[in-house]
């Protein structure tokens, strides 16, 4: 059924005349990080407005490949199929992909990686209209930039081409995808802002909270070497890591903390539930990011959303963010004096004003509601079928 015809399907929606759309994406729930987020947001929102969703993925996370997940589940709606793999997790095998697109009325595929590539040059064989969501390309580090650069130039140029829409979910991205794709989209991502809405403490506390995956890029060291500096100015400083073991593990990030002779002022949340990691919020008043680099910065928006004011490291993608936001502080993660001087500089302004930061922290969150975003894509969506029955 045309994607054109959803407004007609929302007000009664079946399982068998729905569009369905296919989300490829290498991890998804139960994992969580910005991207697993990102797709089950959109999908649940694709689900609400009468559309039937699949999402693939691959059959382990990255963190465990040894534990096979189910190979079929259900989630909020949303059809997950799970299938295996091979090679490494920065670029995973999965041929098994083509076995479940041929009742697609749309693929949408997330990331650059093997699905990306292969959903391209095996376009002949699915014949189904794409859209790719770029979610920061695989520039996240710098270790093989050359090898990289010239990859994105070749084999990624002429993948592009097979893709209806290419979307960037930042505007870093939009510059640099702009390059190989001239008709590139900006859509940002949503932030899920009512899964830790308004928690934060309200009373002004210097209690951090830092949020991600134990991921090389995101510079854990580098926020606990301005949290060493903290402490040898205020006691009361603490920091709250709390996240998924990815690229670090647990143990190389106690091994960090002792490292810095921190124990007990830092705290470890390894993959705590959202409830857990609301109590921790509730405790804090300040989030900090000293990561190198972001796809988009969607934790830094939830944490607004929370009320928690963002001390963020100066890369592209948070530099975006602050000059839209002015109530966000940015710092130089890599200068530990400094960073902890702009932090304690966040603490003071919120202490003296917490009601107006606070206020405005909520207000440039709701911005990011899952509910404008999906409605945008659901637009592309329309769009790219109208294409399709015009055979252009």
């Amino acid at each position: 059924m045309a994607i054109v015809e959803a407004d007609r399907v929302r007000e009664k929606p079946t399982m068998e005349s729905a569009p369905l759309i296919v989300h490829v994406v290498r991890q998804f729930l139960p994992n969580r990080g910005g991207l697993e987020d990102v797709v089950a947001n959109l999908a649940r929102q694709t689900v609400r407005r009468g559309y039937r969703v699949r999402v693939v993925t691959l059959n382990s996370l990255f963190t465990a490949p040894e534990e096979k997940l189910p190979a079929r589940e259900d989630i909020d709606g949303i059809e997950v199929v799970r299938i295996p793999w091979s090679g490494s997790s920065r670029y995973p095998l999965a041929p098994k992909v083509f076995g479940h697109l041929a009742d697609a009325d749309l693929i949408h595929v997330h990331a650059i990686d093997f699905f990306f590539d292969a959903l391209a040059w095996g376009r002949l064989l699915h014949r189904k209209p794409m859209l790719v969501t770029t979610h920061g390309g695989f520039f996240h580090t710098r270790k093989y930039a050359a090898i990289k650069k010239i990859w994105f130039r070749t084999l990624t140029r002429v993948s592009a081409m097979a893709y209806r829409r290419l979307v960037c979910c930042s505007a870093s991205d939009l510059k640099q995808f702009s390059e190989i794709a001239p008709d590139s989209l900006l859509i940002e991502n949503g932030a899920d802002i009512g899964k830790f809405a308004d928690t934060a403490s309200r009373r002004a506390k210097r209690r951090i909270v830092t949020i991600g995956r134990f991921s090389v890029n995101k510079r854990l060291e580098h926020l606990l070497d301005a949290m060493a500096v903290l402490k040898t100015r205020d006691p009361d400083w603490h920091l709250d890591i709390v996240g998924a073991e990815s690229d670090l593990n647990r143990a190389d990030v106690e091994a960090a903390i002792e490292g810095r002779d921190l124990s007990g002022r830092v705290t470890l949340h390894v993959s705590p539930d959202n409830d857990a990691i609301r109590r921790v919020i509730a405790e804090a008043s300040l989030f900090a990011s000293a990561s190198e680099y972001e796809g988009f910065g969607l934790v830094a928006l939830e944490a607004m959303s929370a009320g928690l004011l963002p001390v963020l490291n100066a890369n592209d993608a948070f530099t975006t963010l602050a000059d839209r936001h002015p109530v966000i502080r940015l710092a130089d993660f890599t200068n530990p004096e400094a960073a902890a001087t702009v932090i304690e500089a966040a603490y003071e302004g919120l202490s003296r004003q917490p009601d107006v930061v606070r206020s405005g922290l909520l207000d440039a969150a709701r911005g990011y509601s899952w509910d404008i975003v999906a409605g945008r894509y659901i637009d592309l969506y329309r769009s790219l079928d109208v294409i399709a029955a015009e055979g252009t």
